[in-house]
């Protein structure tokens, strides 16, 4: 009775209340379903806030376009970033449920911080037609960043957290699992939409109507409604049981950086200088597989360098235009609702080339005699949301099969970690976003006395000049993923047999 008990267990997992999960009790699509509609939840809170944060720096923080632009790229990166460490700490020490609850607390005190200063006049400057009088600086400016970080740092342990605790509701090692487990990577993508699809018209229309206090106060009300949701699924889930640190495996096996792969099985046939060093083989293949793992996951830097730009210049651009729909004024932060409608319906389009927009819009300006005014243009925003339809369709579908990729690749002891990586590609691509601007205005100012990125106003931007250079730039980047593809070998998928 007690071997038949036993055979009842998910090996590895405990229930919330710490006693073993049982196979029929624990996992599965119930339990997955409470993950994707707090994914629905936690998406809106945070995509509410990046859409519509670039234009609440430069209208009510007083900041000017390019800082604006750094200090959202700067912002989103960061929170990105961190889910590696939600990813390390879920892996390690504490189980993905516990990763996901500290985390939303967290996102909730940053967000109230925000909401508090939106919406009180004395701890923010004061608006002003010039954009240099009143900028924000002092306690209202670490009241900000505080507010901010704290944000970033909630974000980063949901990211690292909430995908993979989903994810492992699932059975690897059979046909059936896996093919449920694909199923939910699929419909967490498409939750993820849903939520983005309230933030970008919703959300983004109260902001128009009611002012940035409000976006933040339901940002901070949905985050926190998702953590009772989340805890009602608890007697379904089923969580991993921490291993312990996975960069002890890398640390041990990884002696040389020399001469292909094989040379790491010289951590299995030496003698380590301390016992505690002893590498087993499958330690080994396992820091393998992370070797082979890191081109794939650094070949996403520059698509997602581009995808920054959506989230900075390209509102700040739609900001300039007639963003009149027949008798509707739509708000620029609305724009995203492009790619989030073509991934909703399963039906990106990829084989029209975009023209580049941002030198048609100069031209106009000049003809029209607006080059220095803050009038709209008369041309309508529409022509921006080709950027949104292409990059943001782009991405969204890109996420889904990094998070399937990195999680089915990954050992078992980093898969929490591994997943980290998809959202820390996004962190890396918004860095590299920011530096790319920096250099760009360093090396035009020092060839012409005129960085490309700098102006009066927007209309005195080289936009297209950059934008072309993001093209040539994910030219040569495909290139070499392409490479790097060819070169990847899958872990071998072991099922178990049938007796």
């Amino acid at each position: 009775m007690e071997e038949g008990h036993d055979l009842e267990r998910w090996e590895g997992y405990v229930d919330w209340r710490n006693r073993p999960a049982l196979r029929g009790f624990h996992g599965g699509m119930l339990a997955a379903f409470f993950v994707l509609v707090v994914e629905i939840l936690e998406n809106l809170a945070y995509l509410a806030n990046a859409c519509n944060l670039v234009l609440y720096l430069l209208k009510n923080m007083n900041f000017s376009p390019t800082r604006s632009a750094n200090t959202v790229t700067d912002f989103m990166g960061t929170a990105f970033l961190l889910a590696l460490l939600g990813g390390f700490l879920s892996d390690a020490y504490y189980t993905t449920y516990n990763i996901f609850l500290i985390s939303s607390i967290i996102e909730f005190v940053g967000l109230a911080i925000l909401t508090v200063q939106a919406h009180l006049s004395s701890v923010k400057p004061l608006t002003s037609a010039s954009i240099s009088c009143g900028q924000t600086s002092g306690n209202k400016e670490v009241m900000l960043f505080v507010g901010l970080y704290f944000v970033a740092l909630g974000v980063g342990g949901i990211k690292g957290s909430l995908p993979a605790h989903g994810a492992e509701q699932f059975d690897a090692n059979t046909q059936q699992g896996r093919k449920k487990r694909s199923t939910f990577f699929n419909y967490f993508v498409f939750c993820l939409s849903c939520g983005a699809l309230v933030a970008v018209t919703l959300v983004v229309w109260i902001e128009d109507s009611k002012g940035f206090a409000w976006v933040f106060g339901i940002s901070a009300v949905t985050i926190l409604f998702s953590i009772p949701i989340f805890l009602a699924g608890s007697h379904t889930y089923k969580n991993k049981t921490p291993t312990g640190s996975p960069l002890t495996t890398i640390f041990k096996v990884h002696k040389t950086l020399t001469g292909g792969l094989e040379f790491l099985h010289i951590a299995i046939t030496e003698t380590p200088i301390h016992p505690s060093l002893d590498c087993s083989v499958t330690q080994v293949e396992e820091v393998k597989i992370v070797i082979r793992i890191f081109p794939i996951f650094a070949s996403t830097f520059m698509l997602n360098s581009c995808l920054a730009q959506l989230s900075t210049f390209s509102v700040q651009q739609a900001a300039t235009m007639n963003t009149k729909l027949e008798s509707f004024m739509i708000p620029p932060a609305s724009l995203p609702i492009f790619p989030i409608l073509i991934t909703m319906i399963l039906a990106p389009i990829y084989d029209h080339l975009v023209i580049p927009f941002a030198r048609r819009r100069k031209l106009i300006a000049i003809q029209s005699n607006l080059i220095d005014s803050s009038e709209p243009l008369p041309i309508t925003f529409l022509w921006v949301s080709l950027q949104y339809l292409f990059l943001g369709s782009a991405d969204l579908f890109t996420l889904a099969g990094l998070l399937e990729f990195f999680f089915s690749e990954a050992p078992a002891s980093m898969r929490s970690l591994a997943m980290a990586l998809s959202w820390a590609s996004l962190a890396m691509g918004y860095y590299l976003s920011s530096l790319l601007v920096s250099i760009v205005n360093r090396i035009t100012a020092s060839l012409s006395n005129q960085p490309w990125l700098s102006g009066r106003n927007l209309n005195h931007y080289q936009l297209d000049r950059f934008y072309w250079l993001m093209c040539v730039l994910s030219g040569l980047n495909f290139l070499q993923f392409i490479f790097w593809a060819n070169q990847y070998k899958y872990k071998p998928v072991i099922s178990p047999s049938l007796t």
